[in-house]
């Protein structure tokens, strides 16, 4: 898989400047892949739930323009090598007029036997939307540009033919939105959650020279708290 590569952003950017990077998109995998696309370091089971994923510090740019972009950070389940997901889990901008704010947006890429339905990355037309939810910050707009915001996503994945899979976030440990009751995937999924992106563009170009800060990636198997 595509390693994330990051450069050194400016030292007044960060609370730390010796641990933040301005991310190029990129992956981090978590958990059993399919074939040829495995990294040898990250064998294992696929995750049913990630737990948290916090991005501890996220610092848009003061002079952003164009919201949060349509791409911020996702979690899913690679079922294929060619990169079909069985489910994606997204974190990011809404429609107009809720471009400032992030949102839930869900996605199974499965039927209702577990079957994967997608063939390849990415395959919106086979993609079955669970719902979207906004969060009630404007987190992008020109109020809050400029700072650090710790943010804290939570997916799981459901029980075998059940609808009890799971999707949150939090912003400075408050709860922004948050879906119950989803059926991410049927009884047949062979894998878990096994890789996280994490962001940064625009899918027809940002509209403006911006930047944008993590700090502090972290991943992990229990409630991380900000």
């Amino acid at each position: 898989m595509p390693q994330e590569t990051s450069s050194a952003p400016p030292a007044s950017a960060s609370r730390d400047p010796s641990a933040c990077a301005g991310v190029r998109p990129g992956p981090t995998a978590a958990g059993a892949l399919p074939p040829r696309s495995e990294n040898p370091s990250v064998r294992g089971r696929g995750h049913r739930e990630v737990p948290g994923a916090a991005l501890a510090t996220v610092r848009p740019s003061p002079a952003g323009v164009g919201g949060a972009g349509y791409n911020f950070t996702k979690a899913m389940s690679f079922a294929a090598r060619s990169w079909a997901q069985e489910m994606v889990a997204h974190l990011w901008d809404g429609d107009p007029p809720d471009r400032n704010y992030l949102q839930l947006d869900p996605v199974s890429a499965t039927d209702s036997f577990g079957v994967l339905a997608a063939t390849q990355y990415n395959d919106f037309a086979r993609f079955r939307w669970l719902g979207r939810k906004r969060g009630v910050t404007p987190l992008f707009d020109a109020s809050h540009v400029g700072r650090w915001y710790c943010i804290e996503a939570h997916a799981r994945l459901n029980d075998s033919g059940g609808s009890n899979g799971v999707f949150e976030y939090w912003l400075d440990g408050n709860l922004e939105a948050r879906e119950p009751g989803l059926t991410w995937v049927g009884p047949l999924g062979a894998y878990g959650i096994n890789a996280v992106f994490f962001e940064n563009y625009w899918n027809g170009g940002s509209p403006a020279a911006q930047e944008r800060y993590f700090d502090n990636i972290v991943v992990g198997t229990q409630r991380i708290g900000c």
